[in-house]
């Protein structure tokens, strides 16, 4: 049976013979950005947290502590939901509630050191299997090619 057009026997694109078109390229690129998302969360050793409060955890971390509607609005959830989302992750000790020293009516929601610790574990989780993954199905060449590309997405984003 022959091989579909454009792909080699091991199932990968083969080199286009054109240059391709930029709807094209977002179409794939959206798609395959979607999959290794996906892929990188099924990794994680945090099974026992959903994805939004692994994200909760880490815009903590990246961006310290922060108030239940603040929280909510960079989620883009109600706040209703975040308090559920906070307290499922204070039951679990990975964040604690404090006074707002601004505002002495509302909380400020930090990470705790289990908190880091477990959001550093699901981090290396997911760095540890795209590395082997890498070093298992890409040659030299294509990760020079990865290299490249991420080079160009980065600049994509503006950094």
């Amino acid at each position: 049976m022959p091989e579909p057009t454009g792909t080699t026997p091991a199932g990968r694109s083969a080199a286009p013979s054109a240059e391709p078109d930029a709807e094209q390229l977002a179409t794939g690129l959206t798609a395959v950005v979607g999959r290794l998302v996906r892929r990188l969360r099924s990794t994680s050793t945090g099974d026992r947290l959903t994805p939004t409060q692994r994200s909760v955890l880490a815009r903590l971390d990246l961006e310290g502590p922060a108030t239940t509607a603040a929280l909510a609005r960079a989620e883009y959830v109600r706040p209703q939901s975040m308090r559920l989302t906070l307290g499922a992750l204070e039951s679990q000790g990975l964040v604690e509630r404090a006074p707002d020293p601004a505002d002495g009516r509302k909380s400020v929601m930090s990470l705790t050191e289990s908190g880091a610790a477990t959001l550093a574990e699901v981090r290396a989780a997911k760095h540890d299997w795209l590395a082997r993954a890498m070093a298992a199905e890409l040659d030299g060449a294509e990760r020079r090619t990865v290299a490249e590309a991420i080079e160009l997405i980065d600049r994509l984003t503006g950094h």
